[in-house]
C-alpha cells in the first residue's frame, strides 16, 4: 500500500464517507474519481494498475467514439464516465443514450464503480477469463490497461510478447470495431506527448505486435499526455493515447456474398426505388452472369439509378 500524504487521507476518507451514499450528485461522483485513492489499501505498483486522471480522461473521451462501448480494465471506471458523460451531452433527444459495459476484475473497484458510473454494466471478472464475444459487439473498446508485465491468467489471441497492454488491444480487435486506448509512451509507435513535435518511433515489441496481430495504433486527435503528468496517484508515467480501426484489420474484412447485395437494397430504398424495381434489377445482373456478359458493357436495360430522379448521378 501506498503512503498516502495527510491532504490524500483525508480526500480519501471524504470520498470513502460519499460512498455510503444510495446515491451521488454528479459533483460528488467526480470528487470520487478524483480522490479515492487507489493506493489506500491496494498495492497497484506490482500489478501495474493506476486509475487515469480526470482530466486526461475527460480529454481522452475526445477519440473514444462508436456507439455501445466496452471499457475493458475498468478500474473505478474513470475512462467510461467521462466517455459515458460527453456522449449524454453530445446526443440528439431522440438518440439513444450510449450504452456501456465495464469489465474489472477487482470486487472493491466495481463496488466504487457501481456508485460512480450506475448508468453502466459493471462485470466483476478478468478480461483473459471471460466469454467476450458472449456479450455481443461493441462499436468501440476503450481501455488504461495495467502497463508493462504484471502477472497475467491468459493471453491475447495473437500477440506472443510481454506487453501487457498490447494483450488487452488484442482481444479488443475482436470485440469491437474501433479501439482507444491509454498506453506507456514506450508502447506507442510514436511521441506526441513532451517533445517539441510529433515523431515516429515503433520499438521491436512494437513492430512484433502489429506483425502478430495486424493491428496498427495511430494518434488520436492530439492530446498532449504530459500536460496531467504529476495528476497520477503515486507515479509520473509518461504516456499516449492511441487510436485503432479493427475494421481495417484484413482477418476482419471477411464479408459474406450477399453484403453487397444488401447495401444496394438499402440504398435503394432509401431513395424510394420501389421493391419490384430492386427485383427486376437482381434479376438482370444475375442472367447476365450466367450468360457470360461482360458487365463493363452499357445494359440494354435502363440505368440502375434511372428511378433515383434529380438525385440520380450524372454522366
Amino acid at each position: 500500500m501506498a503512503k498516502l500524504t495527510k491532504a490524500e487521507a483525508k480526500a480519501h476518507a471524504e470520498a470513502v464517507e460519499l460512498l455510503k451514499k444510495d446515491v451521488l450528485t454528479y459533483d460528488e461522483r467526480v470528487f470520487v474519481l478524483d480522490n479515492w485513492h487507489e493506493g489506500a489499501s491496494h498495492i497497484n505498483g506490482s500489478a501495474g494498475a493506476f486509475f487515469t486522471p480526470s482530466g486526461l480522461a475527460g480529454d481522452f473521451a475526445i477519440d473514444a467514439y462508436g456507439g455501445r462501448t466496452v471499457d475493458l480494465c475498468a478500474g473505478i471506471g474513470a475512462l467510461a464516465f467521462h466517455v459515458y458523460w460527453r456522449a449524454h451531452y453530445a446526443r440528439g433527444r431522440d438518440e439513444p443514450q450510449k450504452e456501456i459495459v465495464c469489465i474489472e476484475r477487482n470486487p472493491a473497484y466495481v463496488e466504487v464503480g457501481c456508485k460512480v458510473l450506475p448508468e453502466a454494466k459493471w462485470i466483476c471478472a478478468d478480461v483473459f477469463d471471460l466469454d467476450l464475444p458472449g456479450l455481443g459487439h461493441f462499436g468501440c473498446a476503450i481501455a488504461n490497461p495495467p502497463f508493462g508485465a504484471p502477472p497475467r491468467i491468459g493471453s491475447g489471441p495473437r500477440y506472443t510478447g510481454r506487453s501487457f497492454e498490447f494483450h488487452v488491444i488484442d482481444i479488443a480487435s475482436d470485440i469491437a470495431d474501433y479501439g482507444a486506448f491509454i498506453v506507456p509512451q514506450a508502447s506507442a509507435p510514436f511521441q506526441y506527448s513532451g517533445v517539441q513535435c510529433y515523431r515516429e518511433r515503433k520499438s521491436a515489441d512494437y513492430l512484433k505486435f502489429t506483425e502478430q496481430t495486424g493491428i496498427q495504433l495511430e494518434a488520436g486527435c492530439g492530446v498532449d499526455c504530459s500536460y496531467y503528468r504529476d495528476e497520477w496517484k503515486g507515479i509520473a508515467p509518461n504516456v499516449e493515447i492511441v487510436c485503432a480501426n479493427f475494421e481495417e484489420i484484413p482477418r476482419n474484412k471477411v464479408r459474406s456474398s450477399a453484403e453487397p447485395e444488401a447495401e444496394l437494397r438499402a440504398l435503394w430504398s432509401k431513395n424510394g426505388v420501389p421493391v419490384e424495381r430492386q427485383e427486376a434489377i437482381i434479376r438482370e445482373v444475375e442472367a447476365k452472369a450466367r450468360a457470360g456478359i461482360r458487365f463493363e458493357e452499357r445494359p440494354l436495360q435502363a440505368d440502375l439509378f434511372t428511378d433515383l430522379g434529380p438525385s440520380a448521378p450524372k454522366r
